[in-house]
């Protein structure tokens, strides 16, 4: 099969373009005529643009725009429009520019009488190991609307949950570059002009003012020295991270750090929670839940603690026990899961849960941002004062003394 990008007409004169998979340019012209299209133009597609087409659709996809298209096809599917037109129908207003050709393809995949799941599998970037299972739930159940009504859900929990750590990730990060840029400021063009008046003036400098002095003089003769030490320092960081024991490394220590070790912990467990109740609800077993879940993260204690309570859930212990044993989740998931599981309501229990933890990403949250903002200000004002002081306390000193 070879890939064709072609440009066609419909009955108004509206330009369709896309790409098809076809054996011969002539198919590709039977295709849109039988569709109800004029073709204005067929070209092959080379290999190594074949190649970057498929680098684009792979590109990942906000949670919020799979959220949308989600609940797009959720409405069509239950209105009773079958799932190539819908997919078709959505190709067609895709906000998102790869959302256009994963969709058309997916299309192409069922109208040729593979599963909607298959198609989906397809783009595993895009998709996630959850997508698939609640597709094929969907599809084995018979009710394709209900699932993907639940994922749309999950998405859009996720990309709530996503933009929240993302908000308390950003204040520090402002404020950090905030200050670097106050200090590049004072070093580059306020203290040089000190220099000068203090080389004009003569005289002993105070002990304050000769020790700022030196530390300014040591950036400023060795400022390439540390732009190099402090790069070599990321790139080893950035290649030992993409070794085994490296990646272990730094999955620890971020899980460990203050306040945003635990907004992370608590981000995944409220995830964790919602996956699984989604899941469940949808009749996915619970091994193939923590299949799901462990490739849900890239975190390696994380991951370990999944795949540990998978294999003691496989040598027969419950749910609640298999993840007690891995000494990761907190107390309360482990006996809400217990309730759930004597109830038998775990999947509304995890939705409870969920619901729990992401009010206290909430709360850690803004206890995060209430704490960083009085240590930033005092951080921008202690560093101001010593600029002031070391400046002017010469000038204080002359004046004293005349």
């Amino acid at each position: 099969m070879k890939s064709y990008k072609y440009v066609a007409r419909d009955s108004k004169g509206i330009q369709k373009r896309g790409i098809a998979q076809a054996a011969s340019s002539t198919d590709v012209i039977s295709h849109l005529q039988e569709q109800g299209f004029t073709p204005i133009s067929i070209n092959e597609i080379s290999a190594g643009a074949s190649k970057s087409q498929r680098g684009n659709r792979y590109k990942r996809i906000k949670s919020a725009d799979l959220s949308a298209l989600c609940w797009q096809l959720a409405t069509m599917v239950e209105g009773g429009i079958p799932i190539t037109v819908a997919l078709d129908t959505i190709a067609e207003d895709a906000e998102h520019s790869n959302l256009e050709p994963i969709l058309r393809s997916i299309s192409e995949k069922v109208k040729k009488g593979e599963s909607f799941s298959d198609g989906v599998a397809e783009f595993p970037k895009v998709f996630n190991k959850l997508s698939y299972a609640l597709v094929l739930a969907g599809e084995t159940s018979g009710n394709m609307g209900e699932a993907l009504g639940k994922l749309a859900e999950y998405f859009d929990s996720r990309d709530k949950l996503a933009r929240k750590i993302k908000g308390a990730m950003a204040y520090p990060i402002f404020v950090m570059a905030f200050i670097v840029i106050i200090v590049i400021f004072i070093m580059a063009f306020i203290v040089p002009r000190f220099v000068t008046i203090f080389d004009t003036l003569g005289g002993e400098l105070p002990a304050f003012t000769r020790g700022f002095m030196a530390f300014y003089d040591i950036l400023r003769y060795n400022l390439l020295y540390i732009i190099g030490s402090v790069s070599a320092l990321v790139t080893f960081c950035v290649v030992f991270n993409k070794t085994k024991k490296g990646h272990h490394f730094f999955s620890k220590a971020v899980l460990r750090l203050p306040l945003f070790g635990k907004v992370l912990t608590q981000a995944f467990i409220a995830i964790f929670c919602r996956t699984m109740s989604t899941l469940l609800a949808a009749g996915v077993s619970v091994l193939e839940v923590f299949d799901v879940l462990s490739g849900m993260t890239g975190n390696d204690i994380i991951k370990s603690a999944i795949t540990q309570a998978r294999e003691n859930i496989v040598e027969g212990l419950n749910i609640s026990s298999s993840m007690a044993a891995t000494g990761f989740f907190p107390n309360m998931v482990i006996k809400m899961i217990q309730v759930g599981e004597e109830s038998g309501s775990l999947s509304t229990v995890l939705e409870k849960t969920s619901e729990h933890y992401e009010r206290k990403v909430d709360s850690t949250v803004n206890t995060m941002t209430s704490l960083l903002e009085p240590i930033m200000i005092v951080s921008v004002g202690g560093i101001v004062s010593i600029v002031v002081i070391a400046l002017y306390l010469p000038i204080f000193s002359m004046s004293a003394s005349g």
